[in-house]
Parts: structure tokens; sequence; C-alpha cells
């Protein structure tokens, strides 16, 4: 069962749904708009599943950043979103679509427990200006059936994430193939 905006909001006020900071304006009839950070990872040279991910990190500045096509940048969203309560579907938004911007191309599901600010995976068809601040998608809060499992009890990788990461998939890779 897929939360209205005003179960959000309701959710919100009550403390069960965690947004910070919490924008009214932000809730639409059936989601949250979530917003881009302020910086931005370009991630340099060859990606190696086996090896951590070389980058350089930008601040985002008021006058934009143009993304140019061929580059995958990670972001991050300005809000810090999560519940105990519900699980979370982060989408991007028709707008950006049409600008040709692809955000959080994999891992939408947000699972109950855990509070993060979402590590964006951002592409780009053609070079398109980006501001720090504006609205990249909408954010779903999903009730979920069953017995509820919280994420902090499961101590997985990326539990402590507070911003931008990076794969951490080489840490998992022990020797390639035998």
């Amino acid at each position: 069962m897929i939360l209205t905006g005003h179960a959000i909001a309701a959710a919100h006020a009550a403390g069960e749904i965690t947004i910070d900071p919490y924008d009214p304006a932000c809730v639409s009839p059936n989601a949250y708009d979530w917003r881009l950070g302020d910086t931005l990872r370009v991630c340099d040279g060859d990606l190696d599943a086996a090896a951590p991910t070389a980058f350089t990190e930008l601040r985002l500045p008021c006058s934009g950043l143009v993304l140019e096509p061929g580059v995958l940048y990670l972001g991050v969203t300005y809000e810090k979103t999560g519940s105990e309560t519900y699980a979370q579907f982060l989408n991007g938004d028709r707008t950006i679509g049409a600008l040709g911007i692809w955000v959080h191309v994999s891992a939408p599901l947000g699972h109950q427990g855990h509070a993060i600010r979402w590590t964006l995976e951002i592409r780009a068809a053609r070079p398109v200006r980006v501001y720090p601040r504006m609205t990249l998608g909408k954010l779903v809060f999903l009730q979920p059936f069953g017995a509820a499992a919280s994420y902090q009890q499961h101590g997985l990788k990326y539990m402590a994430s507070q911003g931008i990461e990076t794969s951490r998939l080489y840490e998992e890779i022990v020797g390639g193939c035998a």
C-alpha cells in the first residue's frame, strides 16, 4: 500500500517518518518531492568492481553545473529520509526525464529502519545544467506486509551511510575466478 501525501504529512508529524529538512510544499498527492544535495562526485577513469572508485568531488555552484554525457556522477539527496514503520521507494521525476537526466538508476528501495541521504547515480543524455537543491524526483512510502525486519538489525554495508557512497562491491570480491 502506498501512502498518500496527507498520510505522509501525518506520519511525519507523528514521528513515524524522518524527512530532514521537511518542507510541506514538497508533499504531493502520493509522494514527497526530493531534491539534489550540494555536492557531486565525478567518477574518474575506468570503473572496476574489484577496486575502489576514483572520483573528484565538486560543490555545486548556485549558477549550476553542466552534466556531460558519458560521465557517471554520484550525487546525494538534500533530504535525509527514513522510517522504522515504512519502506521507501526513490524515483526520478518526469520533468527531469524530459531533460534527459537519469537519476538513481539502481537500488530504489529504502528499507525500514534506514534513515539516509540517498546516493544517486546520475547520467545525462545530453549536456544539461543542474542546480543545488533542485527537485529531481519523488519519494514514495510503502506499508510493508509481514513481520518487520529493520535494516539496522542486519548490519548491512551501507548502514552508516550519510552522504555520497561509491560502490563497495570490491569488499565482497575475493580472489576472482577460481
